[in-house]
């Protein structure tokens, strides 16, 4: 196995998600959405509502502790198999970009947070297992879709990550480790492949931002489509651009504090940040 096979893992994805999408296309224009059919309405946030939404999210996940830390175990587990596998097939120069890729992917893999926060609201008695009632919305095909351009956005940025490193350090692999953090970190190649990195990741965090923030909780909520929900989360990014950006650097930021003690921290920041989200949907949708 090479370093370049996260190209071939991009270009058979977005197949995939092709598919994907296809058959989830009776949800992206819907011909009868019942009381759901107009766009909408957004209000403008403010930073306040940001620390509230954390607020929210924090005392949710007090609520449910045991539940959600269950249910979002597989997060650090599924990061830890992630770097081992990029460790033994000499991946190295991938294991940043998968690492942080795993944000691209968030807003789909909180799906059963989004739904504990909203059982809550109604004051049902809820635990992991009713999260799983996500699969009974009725704009699954939506959401299914939805997570496919994700999950083709994040296997794209491992193309473009395997791209960066090529053009700036060579194609062969790191021999070892420790040769590779040398080399990253004592070179002007390894220096030039850091700040292109961080400036196309950002870009990559903020079109996943921008599209999906608000998304994922709109289509658990409401019988839409995507074209409905994703135009949504467009407007309240746009409407509120300081706090929303201000949003994102928080997620990074708690993603990158959980992910530290060998991603095990995830099991807590991320149930935290999911149920927020829902929160912070709450605020912007009316």
């Amino acid at each position: 196995m090479t370093i370049r096979n996260p190209l071939e893992w991009a270009a058979g994805s977005l197949g995939l998600a092709g598919r994907a999408i296809g058959s989830a296309g009776g949800t992206v224009y819907h011909r009868e959405e019942a009381v759901d059919k107009l766009v909408p309405a957004i209000h403008p946030i403010t930073m306040e509502d940001v620390r509230e939404a954390l607020a929210m999210g924090w005392r949710d996940f007090t609520l449910h502790r045991t539940d959600v830390i269950f249910l979002c175990l597989i997060y650090p587990v599924v990061g830890l198999f992630i770097g081992h596998a990029a460790l033994d097939y000499r991946m190295l120069p991938l294991l940043f970009p998968l690492a942080s890729g795993f944000a691209l992917v968030g807003p789909f893999a909180a799906l059963f947070l989004y739904e504990m926060s909203r059982q809550q609201e109604r004051g049902v008695t809820i635990g992991w297992m009713q999260s799983f009632r996500i699969f009974a919305s009725p704009s699954l095909g939506g959401i299914l879709g939805l997570g496919a351009v994700l999950l083709t956005i994040f296997f794209c940025w491992l193309g473009v990550a395997d791209l960066i490193y090529r053009t700036t350090l060579g194609a062969e692999p790191p021999e070892s480790l420790s040769a590779f953090i040398d080399t990253v970190f004592t070179t002007a190649g390894g220096w030039t492949m850091i700040v292109i990195g961080m400036g196309v990741g950002f870009f990559f965090a903020l079109l996943v931002l921008a599209l999906s923030v608000i998304s994922f909780p709109l289509l658990l909520d409401r019988h839409v489509g995507i074209d409905t929900a994703v135009w949504t989360s467009l407007r309240v990014f746009a409407a509120s651009p300081g706090p929303m950006l201000a949003w994102g650097a928080i997620v990074a930021g708690l993603l990158v504090a959980g992910s530290i003690p060998l991603l095990i921290g995830l099991a807590v920041t991320l149930p935290i940040l999911g149920h927020a989200t829902w929160h912070l949907y709450r605020k912007t949708v009316g």
